[in-house]
């Protein structure tokens, strides 16, 4: 496939509106959903990004995502040149981004930078049209109301499709349904934030003279602290990202201990993206709120 001059070709006349030599092309990402091409022509640097999902609309989805950050943040995000669909392959074509270890202001800036994007406000959760965390369709229904919409459009739509799937049994997605009524009270009282909505350390790089860069996102309106949480799921950023946000837009007292309930959202994706060993750290914090 990645040798496929044609598709190159095609997928470049379809964006740019003109046939572009390309002097090289080379795969730089394979992963379980995307596939990542870097692409020389004689006038740009390019990233195309490839797969072969049934949705069709999964990278205009994207595109809009990055599109609303491009214009809400003050990170750097890569600019979306054209998204299309050729045959049974999605394409996806954006601005490379020149990698460089830069400067020792990256954490600062990163934090920096997303508190002042989660400054970005509507009068509702949710998002004009539902999008997709990886592969996966993610709601966007609009509610006033953070645990009704974290409820109705991020856990139950996800724990009924893992027990759809045979991922786990009735019994405990029942346990699962009854932590709903005691998450009314949990969440402190904020107004709805950009966010980028799959935000680990995967989906953040150095661009050029070492900026941080968005990349990948999920956007919506919802719960600052989601991001927040996100980020801490598979390591955590550096101690300085903490440190710069919390003083450009400090969190309400017991964040810590909301980011297991925050990040079952994001174990349930990864539950139904790469099976049960997930389900464990699902199982610890319903237990947590029983």
């Amino acid at each position: 496939m990645f040798d496929d001059q044609s598709f190159f070709e095609q997928a470049l006349y379809i964006s740019l509106g003109q046939e572009t030599q390309i002097l090289s092309s080379r795969l730089i990402a394979a992963g379980n959903i995307n596939q990542g091409v870097f692409l020389k022509t004689t006038e740009h640097t390019l990233f195309l990004k490839v797969n072969f999902q049934e949705s069709p609309d999964i990278f205009e989805k994207e595109a809009l995502g990055l599109n609303l950050l491009m214009e809400n943040s003050p990170l750097k995000i890569p600019e979306v040149y054209h998204f299309g669909r050729i045959e049974d392959r999605n394409f996806l074509l954006m601005e490379w981004i020149h990698s460089d270890a830069g400067k020792n202001q990256y954490w600062n800036e990163l934090g920096v930078g997303l508190a002042e994007m989660h400054m970005t406000s509507r009068g509702d959760f949710g998002l004009d049209t539902h999008n997709y965390i990886a592969s996966l369709r993610q709601e966007n229904s609009n509610n006033v109301v953070w645990s009704d919409f974290f409820i109705e459009n991020r856990l139950e739509p996800l724990i009924g499709k893992a027990y759809y799937e045979g991922l786990l049994d009735l019994d405990f997605l029942k346990t699962f349904q009854s932590i709903y009524p005691k998450l009314k009270d949990i969440f402190p009282n904020e107004k709805p934030a950009l966010l980028h909505g799959d935000l680990w350390s995967g989906n953040v790089m150095r661009g050029e003279m070492g900026v941080p860069v968005l990349i990948d996102p999920a956007v919506y309106f919802g719960h600052r602290e989601m991001d927040l949480a996100f980020s801490q799921l598979f390591g955590g950023f550096d101690t300085r990202f903490y440190k710069a946000y919390q003083e450009v837009f400090p969190l309400e007292p017991g964040f810590e201990d909301r980011v297991p309930i925050y990040n079952l959202y994001p174990l349930l994706v990864h539950l139904l993206l790469f099976g049960k060993s997930y389900l464990s750290g699902i199982e610890r914090t319903v237990k947590r709120l029983l």
